[in-house]
């Protein structure tokens, strides 16, 4: 959780509203420096509550409360993982909604004739708001304090199944978040190799799909017959929320081993008819659960189209993550045999291979999870936005993970422009799978 980026923020911000804090409030002698235990003990703790108490209460003025708020946030990436949870811990305890505020104003509010009702409408959605969700607010007012709420959350995620008193703050900061994240307040930017040197260092940080093994690699990714773009939010213009990497290619390809090759030579980009979106990478933990996805590729392959108009076809080379695992609940001795041969190095005969296929085929075309969406996360994801499940790909991912997750098949799901909306509503509402006729010969064989 801490970061440099964000420890130079806070010392920045901290610093610069000191003086006017100095001049704006007349309690300095009790709150003019915060130090507490990196573990954050019990006595710490109370002087924590009295700092925020005196944040939400705006005691000295707004100025005070931006600088209560910056040593806040400063003195809160100073602690060790420990004194970080209780500080979390305290947030989400001890500033949650008032129940019995809750149920006065309700109990006012059914009581109060037509000339009143709006009001005491009003004073029940003040109440219903927990105290904590002012202090988010100041958190985001600051430099840079957008990125540090992100965090925070990843954090909170990542804690609150050990802590559950965490969901309820976890809960508020997704809500502003996605608030914040507006996709009409993102920015789509295209990286490539004269972009900054942190900013590259970012992208190989955060891919998430196929590792970028070396800075060759990463030239590779972004070579003449490549394209790389991302979302930026105008807060954290140094941070991409998410990024795709697309190959300019020439049908559609099959393997990502291949398409990754340093050694290849450059396509010829006047020459290829298709666009294949290799991975797609969330780059904030921070902002699971908030849907940025969809409409990165649609603006992407607006981009596309322009640049490059005789560009014919747009798809992905996507992972099938659950695969293996749905195999082995559903076809244990097929990946029995396929395990077998991984391990004496020996390519698969065709009845496995056959077999493998059709197994794979159903996953994506009819297993299902509770609700009756695709089993597959990633399959759910495409089928969403409108695509087809349009060809299935044997051994085009050998890397261990590829072979640990998906036996190494990908997957091209197809993005036939004119039926996207279509595709997507007909999935969305009763759950139909767009299927090309090589997957559907798959299933009836």
């Amino acid at each position: 959780m801490t970061t440099p980026s964000n420890n130079g923020f806070l010392e920045r911000t901290f610093r610069h509203l000191r003086y006017a804090w100095r001049e704006a409030t007349d309690n300095r002698a009790s709150l003019e420096e915060l130090k507490l235990s990196a573990d954050l003990s019990d006595d710490d703790a109370v002087i924590l509550r009295t700092w925020i108490d005196h944040c939400l209460t705006d005691k000295g003025g707004e100025v005070a409360s931006r600088a209560r708020a910056a040593t806040l946030g400063k003195s809160y990436l100073e602690l060790n993982p420990t004194g970080q949870q209780r500080f979390l811990s305290i947030l989400a305890q001890h500033y949650d909604t008032d129940a019995a505020a809750v149920e006065r104003c309700i109990a006012n509010w059914q009581a109060s004739p037509d000339d009143t009702r709006a009001e005491a409408a009003r004073q029940l959605r003040k109440v219903l708001e927990p105290p904590r969700m002012k202090l988010l607010t100041l958190f985001n007012e600051l430099p840079e304090g957008i990125k540090f709420l992100v965090d925070m959350r990843a954090q909170i995620l990542a804690l609150k199944n050990q802590h559950p008193e965490l969901k309820p703050l976890e809960a508020d900061l997704k809500r502003l978040l996605i608030s914040w994240f507006d996709i009409g307040l993102l920015q789509l930017e295209q990286i490539n190799w004269q972009s900054s040197a942190a900013l590259l260092e970012k992208l190989i940080a955060y891919e998430a799909v196929h590792t970028i093994k070396s800075w060759d690699d990463l030239k590779n990714r972004l070579d003449s017959d490549r394209r790389c773009f991302a979302f930026f939010h105008p807060n954290m213009p140094n941070e991409p929320i998410i990024f795709v990497e697309v190959a300019l290619v020439k049908g559609l390809a099959d393997n990502v081993q291949t398409l990754l090759d340093e050694s290849a030579p450059v396509g010829d980009i006047e020459q290829a008819d298709t666009a294949i979106f290799y991975s797609i990478s969330n780059a904030q933990r921070g902002l699971a659960g908030i849907s940025f996805g969809n409409f990165l590729i649609k603006r992407v392959v607006k981009e596309l189209r322009h640049d490059f108009p005789h560009l014919k076809q747009f798809s992905t080379l996507s992972p099938i993550p659950g695969l293996l695992h749905w195999l082995n609940q559903n076809a244990p001795d097929i990946t029995q045999k396929l395990a077998q041969n991984i391990a004496k190095n020996q390519p698969a005969d065709e009845q496995l291979r056959t077999a493998l296929s059709k197994q794979a085929a159903y996953y994506l075309a009819k297993a299902e999870r509770p609700g009756g969406t695709a089993a597959d996360r990633v399959t759910h994801f495409h089928l969403s936005n409108g695509a087809q499940v349009a060809q299935l790909n044997w051994m085009a991912d050998t890397s261990e993970n590829g072979l640990k997750q998906s036996a190494g098949y990908m997957v091209n799901y197809l993005y036939d422009l004119p039926n996207i909306e279509e595709r997507s509503q007909a999935y969305l509402s009763h759950g139909a799978r767009s299927l090309s006729s090589s997957i559907k010969a798959l299933l009836d064989n």
